[in-house]
């Protein structure tokens, strides 16, 4: 195998565990830093190279966030450069188990994913030789700590790749500033650290990013969450309703009953997306309730007659949702992933793909006052307040626009089986 197209991070990654590695006498590994990075493949592809070298016959564990984007992130990137060397793997995926094959060696990897408290019953009572735990920070400490328990057979080791996040988190706690306690060698990565990108393209995402998503995602540093959410963003950055034809709509909506109900009419024209009008209605300040079938009345006001690809809804909402089928619209509940839909919303709005329209005064209004919440303690949360557009606006983002945001496109490579037949 030839190392020439890796930088000198990754070639660590791919040999710390081999005979003669000044670091062969670790049990650990844990590689974070900046996004683009490589440290994904390079944990990946060092993983298998190590299972598949030192073991024969054993059982590791694939771990991510989700299994979908595991396969998507690691699984389809890993197993084509696999084959390249010789591999053949086999997967079953009703059994989320891939069956590798190497130089007269075969093992068997299975794939979990930590979404919450509850996975960590999934990986009970498992033995494995190893574990490669991709995305971390992202897992809850109840799966990462089980999936590191299962690891109990002589020469095992563990794996950890993650982006990251706040100074209080407990994973940076607990490893990153204990490694050495831990016997863990620790590697921190920057876009420079992957050869594969053009200065360009690093260019392209440092302008992408701004505030904490900035330092996190492009200095790879663990941070704090603090002031406005979206700080790069000024009133003056509204601009008119653009004159010419759009060639798609849809209406986002944030529900509420004694909290204020906020909609947006989203138009396409080109490769930007417009918040061209909004409805808002505060009970509290107008001292009066309306019923779903008002809103739905105020959703066909907005609409203006115009043909929506869907209505995307608070997903909580399921009365309003309701309403609106009955009166034909097409419903989408929307993608509730705070933290993720903000920095596709960030990223849409620094790039110019999702642009403010002079009008929509509540939008603006609250794009002042939404910040961090600087008492959530570990967590990365933004302070209940001033947030009804913002969640609308942040609906349409991560429904509408996630893998997408900034002309950069999230693809699941088509998975492919080893080049020699399986017997």
């Amino acid at each position: 195998m030839s190392y020439a197209g890796f930088s000198r991070k990754q070639r660590t990654v791919l040999t710390w565990w081999a005979p003669g590695s000044p670091y062969h006498d670790y049990d650990a590994i844990v590689c974070d830093g900046a996004v683009r990075s490589g440290k994904t493949l390079a944990m990946g592809l060092g993983f298998f190279l190590w299972a598949m070298t030192c073991f024969r016959g054993q059982r590791f564990g694939v771990c991510g966030k989700t299994i979908a984007s595991l396969r998507r992130n690691v699984l389809t990137e890993l197993m084509p450069r696999l084959e390249a060397l010789g591999a053949v793997w086999k997967e079953r995926r009703t059994e989320n188990l891939v069956t590798v094959r190497f130089r007269g060696r075969e093992n068997q990897f299975y794939v979990f994913g930590g979404r919450d408290e509850s996975s960590a019953s999934l990986i009970q009572g498992i033995t494995f030789a190893g574990v490669l735990l991709d995305e971390a920070a992202l897992m809850p400490r109840s799966f990462v700590e089980q999936a590191c328990a299962r690891c109990s057979v002589a020469g095992s080791r563990l794996w950890f790749n993650c982006n990251p996040a706040g100074p209080t988190h407990w994973f940076y706690q607990t490893w990153i500033q204990n490694a050495g306690e831990r016997n863990c060698l620790r590697l921190h990565f920057t876009m420079e650290d992957n050869p594969s990108l053009t200065p360009q393209i690093r260019e392209r995402y440092r302008r992408l990013y701004t505030g904490v998503f900035y330092q996190r995602f492009i200095l790879g540093q663990w941070v704090q969450a603090e002031g406005r959410v979206y700080d790069f963003f000024q009133p003056e950055m509204a601009r008119p309703v653009p004159q010419g034809s759009f060639d798609r709509w849809y209406v986002s909506c944030d529900y509420g009953t004694v909290n204020p109900t906020s909609m947006g009419l989203w138009g396409r024209m080109g490769e930007t997306w417009y918040r061209v009008s909004e409805f808002y209605f505060d009970s509290r300040r107008e001292q009066r309730q309306m019923t779903d079938e008002e809103y739905a009345d105020a959703l066909a006001s907005l609409a203006g007659g115009r043909s929506l690809t869907a209505v995307i809804v608070d997903p909580s909402a399921a009365s309003f949702q309701e309403v609106l089928r009955r009166r034909g619209w097409r419903v989408t509940k929307a993608d509730n992933d705070v933290l993720a839909g903000i920095r596709v919303t960030a990223d849409c709005l620094k790039a110019g793909k999702i642009v403010i329209c002079q009008g929509c005064d509540d939008c603006l209004r609250e794009m002042e006052g939404y910040v961090w919440d600087l008492s959530a303690g570990q967590k990365d949360r933004v302070k209940k307040e001033n947030d009804h557009a913002m969640d609308d606006m942040r609906y349409f983002a991560a429904t509408v626009l996630a893998g997408r945001s900034a002309g950069f496109a999230a693809r699941a490579v088509e998975r492919t089986r080893g080049k020699e037949p399986w017997k």
